[in-house]
């Protein structure tokens, strides 16, 4: 459910991601609905109208669950349940249950945790409202008084614990950063919104194994792979975690760590997907959020990937129709580059100056053509 686009999305293109989000947490789509509203309401975030259209809806439906396409405060949710008498998941929810489903390693799984305590604490409430019904005064303050403040502190607790070890895991992260430092190894940091192709560029220009799905957030941990360049020399090509529009603060805070390996790349490869008709509102989230890390200053590469997909199946595309497309595309920016990240024989379309003149100044240099795989 969207209650408008306020960020230069259209209302189709808000649904339409929050449909991939769905499947990706692999529930299955029975309806969309759109409201236009200048603010959400206060109580039950749709106006009463919409709301009372949406009862009727339900009563005649076997949904388990709606979703809706913002971030829902603890008042707003628990009057939407009482309301629909069914179970309501806002953006952050679904985004965190996706994080969770793909969280690999010790790290990811332990940066998930944290969010989800920390959205879940100032919800725990609503868990409890049955109990407000019984008034104020002597004789109220009963267990279930006591369960939430249990719960509270439960959680308040272990959302410490998790700050602990997440501090521990930055500063071995540090440490594991200053001894990169010192080796003089530039790093490549991928960055681009999620489901732009950064894990299949890795893959294809390192010859990893990293999994690649037509989903989003497919990949959560970070990977990095030590790569020869053709001159022989050698940088680290490091794979992020992909954006998204309304990343939930609490996601941004628990993967600060994570995000901070993007602070130390020499370059930024932001990759984009060409095919898709939000290029420009993603690139703008990922530029924010970016700018939101003080890295907006960054030496940049940008890779409009996927061109494979715009092409018509009968044409035969070569690497000179390849080449004026890009300028037509491009323009006489030199550190735009037009690829497909899943196609070996378009790899990477060579243009001079790109990261070998951000790095070291040097001109004429083909970018990662033909690289090769070394290991770590």
């Amino acid at each position: 459910m969207d209650t408008g686009s306020r960020d230069g999305w259209t209302e189709e293109e808000s649904l339409e991601e929050l449909v991939q989000l769905t499947k990706t947490a692999g529930s299955q789509i029975a309806g969309r609905l759109a409201q236009k509203l200048d603010f959400p309401n206060r109580l039950t975030y749709l106006g009463k109208g919409k709301l009372d259209e949406l009862i009727l809806k339900r009563q005649t439906s076997n949904w388990d669950v709606i979703i809706f396409d913002d971030e829902l405060s603890p008042r707003q949710q628990n009057a939407l349940e009482e309301a629909l008498k069914i179970k309501i998941i806002d953006r952050v929810a679904l985004i965190l249950d996706i994080f969770a489903r793909h969280a690999r390693t010790h790290e990811g799984k332990l940066q998930v945790e944290l969010a989800q305590h920390q959205y879940l604490l100032p919800r725990l409430a609503g868990q409890w409202s049955h109990l407000e019904r019984l008034g104020g005064g002597i004789g109220t303050r009963g267990p279930g008084e006591s369960q939430l403040e249990t719960d509270k502190r439960l959680i308040r607790t272990k959302i410490s614990k998790l700050k602990k070890e997440l501090e521990e895991v930055r500063k071995h992260r540090t440490l594991y950063r200053e001894k990169r430092r010192r080796s003089g190894i530039p790093i490549v940091a991928l960055v681009g919104y999620t489901n732009t192709g950064k894990s299949t560029l890795l893959n294809a220009l390192s010859q990893a194994n990293v999994l690649t799905e037509n989903k989003l957030f497919a990949t959560l941990d970070p990977t990095t792979k030590r790569l020869t360049l053709p001159d022989m020399s050698t940088v680290l090509l490091t794979d992020t975690v992909g954006f998204l529009r309304k990343l939930p603060p609490t996601l941004v805070e628990a993967f600060r760590a994570t995000l901070e390996e993007i602070s130390e790349a020499t370059v930024l490869l932001h990759v984009v997907d060409l095919t898709s008709h939000n290029a420009a509102e993603q690139s703008q989230v990922v530029e924010g959020i970016l700018r939101d890390l003080g890295l907006e200053g960054k030496p940049r590469i940008t890779a409009l990937n996927k061109i494979d997909l715009l092409l018509d199946k009968n044409e035969i595309w070569d690497e000179t129709k390849a080449l004026e497309y890009l300028n037509h595309m491009a323009g006489d920016n030199p550190n735009t580059v037009i690829i497909s990240a899943g196609k070996t024989a378009i790899n990477f379309l060579r243009k001079q100056r790109h990261v070998r003149q951000l790095i070291s100044g040097k001109r004429h240099y083909r970018f990662f053509n033909k690289p090769r795989r070394t290991s770590m």
